[in-house]
């Protein structure tokens, strides 16, 4: 009998949850105890039964997959946005027949599917007939631009870039290099996107999206290269 009481307080709670975990029949041979232990309520100081808290446990986790699988629904629906916009300016860089209008079509098209509010484009050793968009820049900016391995994005540092853009004085500022056949190659032009919002463009945001962007420029830019 006096061993009794040693192999009692010997038990701690990770054995007696052991236990019950390895043991399922044993709240079939205790049904009386589902009822009978009473818990605190999470939504309040009533006592409920351990039927009780476990049905409000099942509850919470239904609700936390609903609220998973709404923000996955939100972000197919943002994706599906997205493909269209880059579908809808996609094709017009396409339809453009002249430098000019290929321009616009980069730089407005922008601003209108993907409401960006201010867009420049600049490049360097195309056919521009000395349109604006093709002068202007100098060997520091073509360094800086092939120095890009990706996109930049960050706040305006008083780049000479940001004096392309109209509008307000940009804060945040995304500069995506355009290159002739992917990255690596020659760079040939700079994209801009400012905004006066300092928080659009932020140093740590993902640039998949924006190289997305830079590709299809750069592919539909090169025929403006001399054959």
């Amino acid at each position: 009998m006096s061993n009794t009481p040693e192999r009692v307080q010997g038990i701690t709670e990770d054995d007696i949850a052991d236990y019950l975990a390895n043991t399922p029949g044993f709240f079939e041979r205790h049904a009386e105890l589902l009822a009978a232990v009473q818990l605190a309520s999470p939504h309040g100081g009533r006592a409920v039964s351990l039927q009780e808290r476990q049905i409000d446990m099942l509850r919470e986790r239904i609700k936390g997959m609903e609220r998973r699988f709404m923000d996955m629904v939100r972000a197919g629906n943002d994706n599906a946005s997205i493909a269209r916009r880059m579908h809808g300016w996609t094709c017009a860089l396409m339809r453009a027949t002249d430098p000019d209008a290929l321009h616009d079509a980069v730089v407005d098209g922008l601003k209108e599917q993907f409401l960006i509010p201010q867009v420049a484009l600049r490049l360097w050793g195309v056919d521009g007939g000395g349109r604006p968009w093709t002068e202007g820049t100098d060997e520091d900016l073509h360094t800086f631009a092939a120095s890009l391995n990706v996109p930049y994005c960050g706040l305006n540092s008083g780049f000479a870039a940001a004096q392309w853009l109209g509008g307000a004085p940009a804060q945040s500022m995304a500069m995506i290099p355009l290159r002739r056949a992917g990255a690596g190659s020659a760079c040939f032009g700079l994209l801009v996107l400012g905004s006066p919002d300092a928080l659009r463009y932020q140093a740590d945001m993902g640039t998949e999206f924006l190289e997305q962007l830079g590709d299809i420029a750069s592919a539909a830019l090169a025929r403006l290269f001399p054959r």
